[in-house]
């Protein structure tokens, strides 16, 4: 057990970690995205039903693709990343349904109910997104959420044909050389207390 205010070691990918303001130019190999998606890909979704799908753009000409659907605060930060993720989603999910161990009454379900498939698979996918985070931090990655862009003009560009749903994008990379020891980082902005964010019932 853990003793009242000790936190494990684990916990510092969500205390201690900043969000990344810039990368080192170490690559980030295919073999470190895939196991990276190892890691990933084991965390719960209801049902496993495993809706999210990442884009890995790893060049500059990959990440210059969808340039034109950023917000331009968003431009600078993006083409900068060494790997830029966008995290999806797939409403047609339940197609796998079977493969993954679940109920087979389950695919007709879905199948029969676009808005319950849409919601479910933006829900987990989602999910599996904030896995993602954690899972580079874990591996020595540094992350960088993104959500100002064009979805639909993202998806004309790379998910043509696929069917999947832009959710957010996630610059990834090594820390840049440069970056202060938490201990003389600027302060972090403030957060909701217990209280004010939470309640317990009885």
């Amino acid at each position: 057990m853990t003793e009242l205010g000790v936190l494990p070691a684990e916990a510092s990918v969500l205390v201690n970690a900043r969000t990344a303001t810039s990368f080192s130019s170490r690559p980030v190999s295919e073999e470190v995205l895939r196991q990276l998606y190892d890691v990933v890909k084991m965390g719960p979704t209801s049902g496993n039903c495993s809706p999210a799908r990442f884009v890995f753009l790893t060049t500059p000409e990959a990440r210059e693709r969808i340039k034109p659907c950023l917000s331009p605060g968003n431009v600078e930060r993006a083409m900068a990343a060494p790997v830029l993720a966008v995290v999806c989603h797939d409403p047609l999910f339940f197609e796998a349904l079977s493969r993954l161990g679940a109920d087979d009454t389950l695919r007709d379900w879905f199948a029969a109910d676009v808005g319950l498939s849409e919601e479910t698979s933006f829900r987990n996918g989602t999910l599996q997104g904030g896995y993602l985070i954690l899972a580079a931090r874990m591996l020595g990655l540094d992350v960088m959420p993104m959500s100002g862009f064009d979805a639909f003009s993202l998806e004309d560009t790379l998910l043509a044909g696929k069917g999947w749903r832009a959710n957010f994008l996630l610059g990834l990379g090594y820390p840049a050389e440069n970056v202060p020891h938490p201990d003389h980082a600027p302060p972090r902005a403030p957060r909701l207390s217990f209280e004010e964010a939470c309640f317990c019932l009885s």
